[in-house]
């Protein structure tokens, strides 16, 4: 079969049609597609030029065009060439306007608006970096979230990807030699996870991270052994003190966080701070 060339059309930034179309094409296997991405589509003159493209390169056109005169004209012509046009957020749109008696307004780019939302996603952006790594531990009362784990068990990504979400998250890399700070079994407010993975996964990770740093030798970081008790310090860790325990090793940074907000909005609805923590190891 040959490629499909597929146009994305957006008068904003175009993160929301992206993210959909992404998880559209992850239901096909094997699928090649080539995609055109035309973000920030607000006149009828950068329409036109797009649409030189469209007739050069045919294909599905998916679009989220809210200003009647242009989304007009794109759907014209893409009538008169042929192609087939979808506008992926009118059904939810409609179904909206008709649960909520309003209808919409028509603003391109209105969930990107700089309200509070906004700058506490930023704030909680800037937090996580702040306590990356165990920095700063002083301040993980604050945080929302806290992501224990031995070293390359995804704490980072995922606490990035967390704090995009708006979640303040601060991670700790549980070392065998290096017991963590006391404060961390006090804490109250912060929901505690753990993460593990398995040995051999973990070991494959930290060859390709030497690798990248040019490190050839076979370290203590990669013997098996040494990795297996790692592993089993943090789950002791994990079962003494009662804290949720996230397995990594076949989930996406995306469904280890799906997980972790879950468990927040749970413990949210209960109304319960966490237990204080039993000990260390």
């Amino acid at each position: 079969m040959a490629a499909l060339h597929l146009h994305l059309l957006s008068d904003s930034t175009g993160e929301t049609l992206e993210m959909l179309a992404k998880a559209a094409l992850a239901q096909f296997d094997n699928a090649e597609v080539i995609r055109h991405f035309w973000p920030m589509v607000r006149s009828l003159q950068h329409l036109d030029r797009i649409m030189e493209e469209l007739a050069a390169n045919p294909g599905l056109v998916l679009y989220t065009l809210v200003n009647p005169e242009t989304r007009a004209a794109l759907e014209e012509r893409c009538r008169l060439l042929g192609l087939p046009h979808v506008a992926a957020l009118d059904a939810v749109t409609a179904a909206l306007e008709d649960r909520l008696g309003q209808q919409a307004k028509g603003r391109p780019g209105k969930q990107h608006a700089l309200d509070d939302a906004y700058f506490a996603r930023v704030d909680a952006i800037h937090f996580t970096i702040a306590h990356d790594d165990g920095l700063a531990w002083e301040d993980w009362e604050e945080a929302d979230i806290l992501l224990a784990g031995v070293s390359r068990s995804s704490k980072t990504p995922t606490s990035i990807y967390l704090a995009n979400r708006g979640y303040k998250v601060a991670n700790i890399p549980l070392v065998v030699e290096s017991p963590p700070p006391p404060l961390l079994f006090d804490l109250r407010r912060p929901l505690i996870v753990g993460l593990t993975t398995a040995p051999q996964r973990l070991i494959q990770i930290r060859r390709n991270r030497l690798l990248s740093l040019n490190e050839m030798n076979e370290t203590s970081y990669v013997d098996q052994e040494r990795v297996e008790r790692e592993l089993a310090f943090a789950r002791r860790m994990f079962a003494d003190n009662g804290w949720p325990v996230i397995d990594v090793t076949r989930r996406s940074i995306e469904e280890t966080a799906a997980a972790i907000m879950r468990l927040f909005n749970e413990r949210k609805a209960q109304g319960s701070a966490a237990p204080a923590g039993i000990r260390p190891i």
